[in-house]
């Protein structure tokens, strides 16, 4: 059994969008709509950082290997950064339209983020000098990104595929079995195990380390699972969107839903933290604990 715990952090209107957890176990939120990066501390108190440009679409974020907490901008073209201090700084992409979404610390310390109108995966370094990775796939909107093994992982969400972009330069992308997945989140487990989310397909795919690619339908078809979070017992959370729930695969592929308290939520992204207890982002303003109580 689970309990749910809302946690009202904005208005309606400001979307609470991208999940991370800090450095001392704090969670930290973006309110895509409000042009804010949020912070809730072991206390429950909330704390909202505007950024110098609310209209720029703070996406999602991650805890840099910096100690600071850096966020794609996707309306901005431009990567944040938010220290410790609170200071602000954000960096430009060379494309002002890339729309840079997803974000993930790579195996070299560097800032990857996707781009999805370019079609370029961009490396960010700590001092914010941008390079870029061409991928050569017109129209596939690389989405979220994730790292492993010395290589980074990502969702192309039009070409219903996944790529891998390995520490050499080298590109591989593994097409999805089913027409139309339209993938979106993604991460990888302790194990090395890749777990995405199909949102277009109603199911949760899993690269196993051996290259074995395989999906798991959810019992609602139409939920939309958009992002995804590996867990220290080799399975899987994710939002089902549409549903208005969390779900859990574990490793042998037994599936657990949890129903959010409010209707209608609009859940998106999802953290999970050291106690393995779920932070979830819901659109209409709210942050939810997701607890296990037996």
């Amino acid at each position: 059994m689970y309990e749910v715990r809302e946690l009202r952090v904005a208005g309606e209107g400001e979307g609470p969008y991208g999940v991370a957890i800090g450095q001392a176990g704090e969670v930290w939120f973006t309110l895509i709509h409000g042009g804010r990066i949020g912070r809730v501390d072991a206390r429950g108190d909330v704390t909202l950082f505007d950024l110098p440009d609310r209209a720029s679409g703070p996406a999602q974020l991650v805890l840099g290997p910096d100690g600071a907490i850096w966020f794609t901008l996707s309306r901005a073209g431009r990567v944040g950064r938010l220290d410790r201090s609170g200071a602000i700084q954000t960096f430009a992409l060379p494309d002002a339209g890339a729309a840079p979404f997803g974000i993930a610390v790579g195996p070299d310390g560097a800032l990857w983020v996707t781009e999805m109108t370019t079609q370029r995966i961009a490396r960010v370094a700590l001092d914010g000098v941008v390079t870029e990775t061409e991928l050569g796939i017109p129209g596939a909107m690389p989405s979220m990104i994730a790292a492993s093994r010395g290589a980074l992982w990502f969702t192309l969400n039009q070409a219903h595929a996944l790529g891998r972009l390995d520490a050499g330069g080298d590109l591989t992308t593994h097409e999805l079995p089913t027409p139309g997945a339209a993938p979106v989140g993604i991460d990888v487990g302790p194990d090395g195990t890749v777990w995405f989310a199909e949102i277009g397909a109603g199911k949760i795919g899993r690269m196993r380390p051996d290259g074995t690619l395989d999906e798991q339908a959810l019992p609602d078809a139409s939920a939309k699972p958009h992002a995804v979070a590996a867990d220290a017992s080799g399975g899987c959370w994710f939002t089902e969107w549409a549903g208005n729930r969390v779900g859990h695969l574990t490793h042998d592929g037994r599936y657990t839903s949890v129903e959010l308290a409010t209707a209608g939520s609009e859940p998106h992204g999802l953290a999970v933290a050291p106690d393995g207890t779920v932070w979830v982002a819901q659109e209409v303003g709210l942050v939810s604990h997701v607890v296990r109580t037996t």
